[in-house]
């Protein structure tokens, strides 16, 4: 199979694209891989989609008429499938097919932490899930197939939709631009635009690489929450409003702005701890996307079993699943954040953790490791977050 994970620097330039498109304005790519080959077949596909651990929908039906069901599926309800058009939608392939997760190579021009997964979807002539809009930016790569785009308007939370028990679909969808993608293609969509896409063949698969934009209130949610827990398992009895010298007022029924200023900071100051923020937010954005898959080795390995594989010369390689970022910490010192774990790294450990980082999928061979990188290492290994390729 060909690498599918390389866009040719002749035909898309990633500076251009942030400049003129991100979060701007649609735009479509013929075919700019430098060899496309669709990294999936239909039926492996099919498979995870019966898998308990893998989440997964399938839409049948055409347009006014469509209906949800969520998996796993059971094997013989494929066998069902005749006659009227459907669409089987997989999230977050790229964790189970290194093939699929080669994909996200070529849209790391944008940070790691705002990758959320690759979607795949098959479907047969006719199939589709009707006019809707995300509220996140996403790529849409064609696999396999031909399939018919239609782009509306931009669309926000007031936009009327349609009632249906599963799916969001807009209520008035006026179509403003329309192409036709073949194997290769690639088409990006910004958020809140509105858009609707139909296979024109059977066996039509696309893979959407989509990214995550946490909102307002998520941001503040998650924060707040957080301190809140660290307040339940630290807090004082004493801590609480204080004020010594206390002036009389003229009006005890008033709430004086000196009153209001020491409570606010009391409310504001942990809020506005940038370094714990940043520490949380490091956590919070590495989480996994389905925790309770376990991807850590039958056996636990040893000091000595890192030692072992670095003097084989066996390449370190992250698991494609793994969430993995870094806040810098002043000179050459870090923090790592893998899957929701804190790890603090200086020296070789730092220098490490970003060699790591920026290989995304390429193996790194560790080289010769002190006491520091060898700690990182036995964590990422044993966290199943990376591994020694045997091979």
């Amino acid at each position: 199979m060909m690498d599918p994970a390389r866009l040719d620097p002749a035909r898309f330039d990633p500076d251009a694209f942030l400049r003129d498109h991100w979060q701007r304005r649609p735009l479509v790519l013929r075919n700019p891989w430098t060899g496309w080959s669709n990294p999936l077949p239909a039926d492996e596909l099919a498979g995870l989609a019966c898998e308990a651990e893998v989440e997964s929908r399938l839409v049948t039906g055409a347009a006014g008429a469509w209906r949800m069901e969520s998996g796993p599926l059971p094997e013989h309800r494929f066998a069902e499938l005749t006659g009227a058009p459907w669409t089987l939608l997989v999230q977050a392939v790229d964790q189970h097919v290194p093939e699929v997760a080669a994909l996200i190579a070529a849209f790391r021009f944008i940070p790691d932490w705002r990758i959320d997964d690759v979607m795949v979807s098959y479907a047969t002539a006719g199939g589709g899930v009707g006019p809707h809009f995300d509220q996140y930016d996403v790529f849409l790569i064609q696999g396999a197939g031909r399939r018919r785009w239609q782009l509306g308007g931009r669309c926000d939370d007031g936009t009327p939709l349609l009632p249906h028990p599963d799916l969001r679909l807009l209520a008035d969808f006026g179509v403003e631009e329309e192409w036709l993608l073949e194997p290769g293609d690639i088409l990006y969509i910004p958020p809140g635009i509105a858009h609707d896409g139909v296979a024109l063949d059977d066996e039509c698969m696309t893979y959407s690489i989509g990214f995550r934009a946490p909102s307002r209130a998520e941001l503040i949610e998650g924060w707040t929450d957080h301190l809140l827990d660290a307040l339940g398992d630290d807090a004082r009895e004493d801590d609480r409003y204080a004020d010594p010298g206390l002036p009389r007022q003229d009006n005890p029924g008033e709430i004086t702005p000196d009153a209001l200023a020491r409570l606010q900071s009391m409310a504001t100051a942990a809020l506005l701890d940038a370094e714990g923020f940043a520490r949380w937010f490091g956590q919070h954005s590495t989480r996994p996307k389905y925790p309770d898959i376990d991807w850590r080795p039958e056996r636990e390995l040893a000091a000595d079993d890192i030692r072992a594989a670095i003097a084989a010369g066996a390449p370190l390689v992250r698991n494609p699943a793994a969430r993995m970022s870094f806040i810098r910490q002043g000179g050459t010192d870090l923090l790592l954040f893998v899957n929701g774990t804190c790890l603090p790294c200086t020296g070789s450990a730092a220098t490490l953790a970003e060699r790591l980082c920026a290989a995304g999928g390429e193996p790194v061979r560790p080289g010769t490791v002190d006491d520091a990188a060898l700690s990182l290492l036995l964590a990422l290994v044993n966290d199943g977050a990376a591994g020694f390729d045997a091979d």
